[in-house]
């Protein structure tokens, strides 16, 4: 066969689209980079937030009768967001088994102030306890009192989730029913004591979850006192039974003049401490045994 420039021309041109091809192949047999949705806009996140009570930038306020079809609308959303709220909490209320020690009624007052309260908890994490609250309180009449209900309606999902870790690094005394969160101990000044070696330090609570600012905001929503406070002193041979967490422990001093340095936790909060889920925290209790252990038999 003749080979004209014709026939050259064309035998490229195949050649140069089977390559082509083949890198067209090639490159889709790559790993594409997944593709990101784009994200969301603050400017979006502002109006999305705000369709739920009832309000857009558009909306239409051009007359009387357009003001109060947008102000009906405003309500009626509202209204059914708050009954919604209200069924959650019940339907968390009905799933949590409580051993019923009484048959007394809830105080009316008590559940109409809780419902009116109640009714404007949107985080589920919060209904949670709400509903828990309703459950114990139906079962145990007077378990929880308007005080604690006022203080935790004035929480939020971020300060339930800190009094959660103050929770998980309390200690109950046997027969107390007030949980402390114990940091060490001090011993009163003797000769003696001139001549041991110094007592270690307190427990930094920020190693075990529970920072300073952690404090003080538990402090300001007025669930734990805002100082140390002291316990009276332990007689040498003297021993109290504790539990922290999953975790049981005695302690007997062995000197006199002993007594344990702790934050206390106030009635609201003692009372909001028996619905906190405890995660058990070993790193904290074995911390503290070991800074007890100058002062105490454990």
């Amino acid at each position: 066969m003749k080979i004209t420039n014709d026939n050259l021309t064309s035998a490229l041109n195949k050649v140069n689209q089977t390559d082509s091809q083949k890198k067209i192949a090639s490159e889709s047999a790559k790993p594409q980079p997944p593709k990101t949705e784009p994200a969301t806009s603050s400017k979006d996140k502002m109006v999305s937030l705000f369709s739920r009570v009832g309000i857009s930038p558009d909306m239409p306020l051009a007359d009387s009768k357009q003001r109060r079809q947008v102000s009906e609308r405003r309500k009626q959303i509202l209204e059914l967001q708050r009954i919604g709220n209200l069924q959650s909490i019940l339907s968390i209320a009905l799933s949590v088994s409580v051993a019923e020690r009484e048959a007394e009624s809830v105080d009316p007052d008590w559940f109409f102030a809780f419902a009116a309260m109640a009714e404007n908890i949107y985080s589920p994490a919060m209904q949670e306890l709400w509903g828990k609250i309703f459950a114990v309180e139906v079962s145990h009449p007077g378990s929880f009192s308007l005080r604690s209900l006022e203080t935790l309606r004035a929480l939020t999902q971020r300060d339930a989730k800190v009094f959660g870790k103050a929770v998980s690094i309390a200690s109950r005394r046997q027969g107390d029913t007030v949980p402390r969160i114990l940091v060490g101990y001090h011993q009163r000044k003797n000769w003696w004591s001139l001549l041991a070696r110094p007592a270690p330090a307190q427990l930094n609570l920020s190693v075990y979850g529970l920072s300073y600012p952690d404090l003080l905001a538990l402090i300001d929503m007025k669930l734990i006192f805002s100082s140390e406070i002291e316990s009276g002193e332990f007689q040498p041979g003297q021993q109290t039974h504790w539990r922290c967490g999953a975790e049981n422990f005695t302690l007997q001093a062995k000197q006199p003049g002993t007594a344990l340095v702790y934050y206390k936790f106030t009635a609201v909060g003692a009372e909001l401490y028996k619905l906190v889920a405890r995660h058990d925290n070993s790193q904290y209790v074995e911390a503290l045994r070991q800074t007890l252990s100058p002062a105490f038999e454990i």
